[in-house]
């Protein structure tokens, strides 16, 4: 009996190894069924992603492709529209040399008179040599006419037209325009990209070059002499904030941001060689990023990596400038001495005490105290120890203008007398609402203020800023481009009511400023989150309205201004003034004697 009983146990535990063998078999097999369709399925995937991966690539260098073309034919039409507009005011193309010479407004014809003779020299070296020992221009002194007047335009000019091989085929004169009215173009290209850039669409770019044109009086000083030194280097300007808008954004890659910060570097470089006021504006910028870092809007290496921009920009300058002693005197020097003295005592009090949130705030406010403490101690150390030179030249018209000090110097008092230097009239702030670019900048500046307060406040109490901003959150001021560009069309209106020259920095800016905001869908969705708006969905509407008022504008602005700008160019300007008429004649008779 026990002997079957252990036979049945035996053939029980068979049968029961058996079907745990099966069972275990049958598992394997789903298992490996299941893997075959996750492979399957992941083989089916792969494939489908990397089309989406390869039409989206396609999709943006399109893009970018047409975004391109749009901003270059925009400079192309620009250029052709000044060149035709200048040869119909002046009867340029129907005159002689000296008539040519003379026709240019005020004494921007000295600058050309200069390119003249770089060009009547045997070589280019020759005619360098020439202007930096030049005992012509002043009566029994021999100065430097090319440290003195700041002629960089036109030894690059004159150079290019030599080494281009242009004597035969273009005439100095056209090619000296022709480079001015190119460099106009190349600045509506910045404005151009610089709005699509922010703003996600060429609709932003198109519409902030419309604006451009249309207020191109309060815009850009080549209709008052083509030759000044600010329409040289505006568009440098130009495409140094646009490269700078690049290098702040966020979603810019490692190559792009590379390729931002050396333009950046070298639009800065060229700006603060072409003008001798270059440095106060960068000055401004310089502001709004210690502002921006503050509030840890923008990451600090970036904003190291753009002092370090300016500072190597400054010092080759110095040097290509024959020592120019205002630049020692340069608040923008000044402002980065402060800010490394405030990283550095930053760091060291970090590394002594240990901060809370609310301490890190404190040392943040701490440190842009400490940034506008040396601006002002470097600045005014400079003024005691460099007596001679003109620093303190600019210092004194600011103090003069604010009525914080009087002065009986006799040049200071005679340039507040000069148009650029006084305080815009209304008829500035009129034709801007004429062309509805004033109302509209309004709302765009409104909104994005109580934006930055919001961001402000949410730093200060400690608040992370979000990596990645949605459409639905309505925080248009976190993106740092879009806060950098705020302060700096702030800054640069407030100048503007204090000088009237600084309105030609102030209006491209505000025209592209303003052209980004109605076309951008998180500006409209931040006005829905502070109207609390609930009865229609705020994404839909946002995006709406990001396409609808900008056609809108655009629409309104072809209708009303476009037949002018056409009668503009058809229009032959009566052009006869006596005493240009007089002095030609002089000329002529006393050549004529000799």
């Amino acid at each position: 009996m026990a002997e079957m009983r252990c036979r049945k146990s035996a053939a029980l535990e068979g049968e029961a190894a058996e079907e745990s063998r099966s069972v275990a078999a049958e598992e394997e097999e789903e298992r490996r069924e299941s893997r075959g369709d996750e492979d399957g399925q992941e083989e089916r995937v792969q494939p489908s992603t990397r089309k989406s991966a390869a039409a989206s690539w396609l999709q943006s260098v399109l893009r970018m492709f047409f975004g391109a073309m749009a901003a270059v034919a925009c400079g192309m039409l620009y250029a052709g529209y000044l060149s035709g507009f200048h040869d119909r005011k002046f009867w340029f193309s129907s005159r002689q040399e000296l008539e040519r010479e003379a026709s240019f407004p005020g004494g921007s014809g000295l600058y050309y008179h200069y390119y003249k003779r770089l060009l009547a020299a045997p070589s280019f070296s020759s005619g360098f040599y020439e202007l930096t020992e030049d005992n012509g221009t002043v009566s029994g002194r021999t100065i430097n006419a090319v440290e003195r007047l700041f002629l960089y335009p036109e030894l690059i000019t004159s150079f290019l037209y030599r080494v281009t091989g242009s004597q035969n085929r273009v005439e100095p004169v056209s090619f000296y325009l022709g480079s001015v009215f190119g460099l106009q173009a190349v600045c509506v290209s910045a404005l151009f990209v610089c709005s699509w850039a922010l703003s996600g669409t060429c609709v932003a770019g198109m519409l902030a070059v419309s604006w451009f044109v249309i207020n191109r009086q309060d815009a850009s000083r080549v209709e008052q002499g083509v030759p000044l030194r600010e329409n040289w280097a505006l568009p440098f300007f130009s495409w140094q904030v646009a490269a700078l808008t690049g290098f702040l954004s966020r979603s810019t890659g490692s190559a792009s941001e590379m390729f931002c910060y050396l333009m950046l570097s070298a639009c800065s470089f060229s700006f603060l060689l072409l003008w001798e006021l270059g440095h106060y504006f960068l000055f401004v910028q310089g502001v709004c990023l210690v502002l921006l870092d503050s509030l840890d809007l923008v990451p600090p290496r970036k904003t190291a990596d753009v002092y370090r921009a300016y500072l190597g920009s400054l010092v080759l300058v110095y040097l290509a400038q024959f020592q120019n002693a205002s630049l020692l005197s340069s608040p923008l020097l000044s402002l980065l001495i402060g800010s490394v003295l405030a990283r550095y005592f930053q760091r060291k009090m970090k590394m002594r005490m240990k901060v809370g949130r609310l301490g890190a705030r404190v040392m943040k406010l701490l440190q842009v105290h400490l940034v506008f403490s040396c601006v002002f101690t470097c600045s005014f150390l400079v003024k005691k120890l460099l007596p001679a030179s003109g620093a303190d030249f600019t210092l004194q018209l600011l103090e003069a203008k604010l009525g914080l000090n009087s002065t009986a110097d006799f040049v200071t008092n005679f340039l507040l007398c000069q148009e650029a230097l006084r305080a815009p009239g209304q008829d500035l702030f009129l034709r801007l609402t004429q062309t509805s670019l004033l109302p509209f900048y309004v709302l765009v500046l409104t909104v994005c203020l109580l934006s930055a307060l919001q961001v402000a406040f949410r730093r200060l109490s400690g608040r992370p800023i979000s990596s990645s901003l949605r459409l639905e959150d309505g925080r248009i001021a976190e993106q740092p481009a879009v806060a950098y560009h705020l302060l700096h069309t702030l800054l640069l209106g407030v100048l503007t009511l204090l000088f009237d020259g600084v309105k030609y920095l102030w209006t491209p800016s505000v025209c592209m400023f303003t052209a980004f905001g109605v076309c951008s869908p998180d500006l409209w969705m931040t006005l829905f989150k502070r109207l609390r708006l609930k009865s229609v969905h705020p994404v839909v509407l946002s995006l709406i309205l990001s396409t609808a008022v900008p056609t809108i504008i655009g629409f309104s602005l072809w209708r009303e201004f476009y037949p002018r700008v056409l009668a503009e160019l058809a229009d032959l300007q009566e052009f006869y003034d006596p005493d240009l008429m007089e002095l030609i004649a002089w000329i002529r008779c006393f050549f004529w004697t000799l």
